[in-house]
């Protein structure tokens, strides 16, 4: 007979196979994700690490993230948090900016953030509010909406680049940009005036100033559209 100890062989909760990975919870595995992408960047980001940083067999990943790219996208998801806030500003142009700004401010958060960004193609609801915001400004400004839509895309494919080539300058090692004084010794060594004339700026690391400058040209653009103005 058993004894009393002996839990019955019917009835009550199932007991979890042997082995069996503990329970994911997927924001958390996101905020870990997160983590140690600013701790050693993407190339270091791997699902084993990962797994590792969670508590859990790398194969349980796969039940939230079919691929890294399905982990990549929920990345991305999570750094657009709060960019669709209320925007102050009363005019569309001022609106714009204010966004692109949240935008490269968010993808600055982390390391890497605008590598693990490009590419993502989230339908969530940070990225499709973002989207939503972005689309609404330039549709109640009097764009049609196919317009507003190549405006959308212009102005996100003008932020990622930019921070991506942001990000990479200011990353030690081989991956970074051409060391600034071999630059300053090419050009002076050759007939190169108009770059010669202009390699403060080349060599510069003013990224906002620069940021800032191809903003204003994409917005003196639209502007030259001249929609016939808001709707409504």
């Amino acid at each position: 007979m058993s004894s009393p100890s002996t839990p019955p062989p019917t009835g009550g909760a199932p007991r979890p196979a042997r082995g069996r990975p503990a329970r994911l919870d997927q924001a958390r595995t996101v905020a870990a994700a997160l983590d140690l992408l600013d701790e050693a960047g993407l190339d270091a980001l791997t699902m084993r690490r990962l797994a590792d940083a969670v508590g859990v067999q790398a194969g349980a990943l796969y039940r939230h993230f079919a691929t890294k790219q399905d982990l990549l996208t929920a990345m991305a998801e999570r750094m657009l948090a709060g960019c669709s806030a209320p925007l102050p500003e009363p005019d569309w142009s001022g609106r714009l900016t204010t966004l692109a700004r949240r935008m490269r401010t968010a993808l600055l958060a982390h390391r890497d953030g605008a590598r693990v960004y490009a590419g993502t193609h989230s339908t969530g609801a940070n990225t499709l509010g973002f989207a939503e915001t972005l689309t609404g400004v330039l549709c109640e400004a009097g764009f049609r909406p196919e317009e507003a839509a190549r405006a959308v895309l212009t102005v996100v494919h003008f932020t990622v680049g930019h921070t991506l080539e942001e990000q990479a300058a200011l990353q030690p090692g081989d991956q970074g940009p051409a060391d600034p004084d071999r630059l300053r010794e090419a050009v002076a060594a050759a007939s190169y005036p108009h770059l010669a004339a202009a390699l403060p700026v080349f060599t510069g690391t003013d990224f906002t100033a620069q940021f800032e400058f191809g903003l204003g040209l994409l917005l003196h653009g639209l502007h030259a559209l001249d929609r016939p103005g808001p709707t409504g």
